[in-house]
């Protein structure tokens, strides 16, 4: 039975989403203030976070990021409003999906089986678990990323967009491509997340030498990974 934390600090609303969650057939354990989420996210074995933004003693941005510096647990953002900062913070820090206040719990639910089965299909794929190329290993299995043996410090979304754009090497990714493939909804036309993040995961692959490897940039198209051997 897949295992679920509920993170709100809103009583009522965590009731009808933890009754909803255990008639989907998941164990529900919950939390009412960010401290408690963090404390239980990082101590327990869970399949599923879902984090509300707005939460006493830490927001749920800052809840995200500590559990992304050590886990890889699918977390979706609630948020009580639907401004672009606030999707775009919480995709960029981490998160997996979004959903916006007021929502049916049947949404909420189709979108936590909609993330679960994308790791699902993925983890299921044994050949797409580790990609290699010269001196370049990502490994799905572990999120880790190694160029020449030693460890490159990345973040989830990061390494997901490393090893999509290198299992088809030179083969040219839109920025639209690159958010239904890593993200795995649509995003309404707003590409600056992929760019942001490739800006940033360019900016660590720099202090590793990569001569016969990059992730260029095709003008008025998107990315790809460039493979010179």
């Amino acid at each position: 039975m897949p295992k679920i934390l509920i993170a709100d600090d809103n009583k009522q609303i965590v009731s009808i989403l933890s009754e909803y969650a255990k008639n989907s057939g998941f164990e529900v354990d919950v939390a009412y203030d960010g401290e408690e989420a963090l404390e239980k996210a990082l101590s327990a074995d869970y399949d599923m976070l879902l984090l509300d933004v707005m939460m006493p003693k830490k927001d749920g941005f800052e809840v995200c990021r500590e559990i992304r510096k050590t886990s890889s647990l699918p977390i979706i953002m609630v948020t009580a409003r639907g401004e672009d900062f606030e999707r775009i913070m919480g995709l960029e820090i981490g998160a997996d999906d979004y959903v916006v206040k007021p929502f049916s719990p049947g949404e909420v639910m189709a979108r936590v089986n909609a993330v679960l089965r994308r790791i699902s299909v993925a983890e299921d794929s044994e050949s797409g678990k580790i990609f290699k190329h010269s001196d370049l290993t990502v490994d799905l299995e572990s999120y880790t990323v190694k160029i020449a043996g030693e460890v490159v410090k990345l973040t989830k979304k990061e390494i997901e967009l490393l090893w999509t754009l290198g299992k088809n090497k030179n083969k040219v990714f839109s920025r639209d491509n690159l958010l239904e493939s890593i993200w795995g909804y649509d995003y309404f036309g707003d590409t600056r997340t992929v760019d942001s993040h490739i800006k940033r995961l360019r900016a660590k692959l720099e202090d590793y030498k990569h001569e016969d490897w990059d992730i260029v940039t095709i003008r008025g198209v998107g990315y790809k990974f460039e493979a010179n051997t």
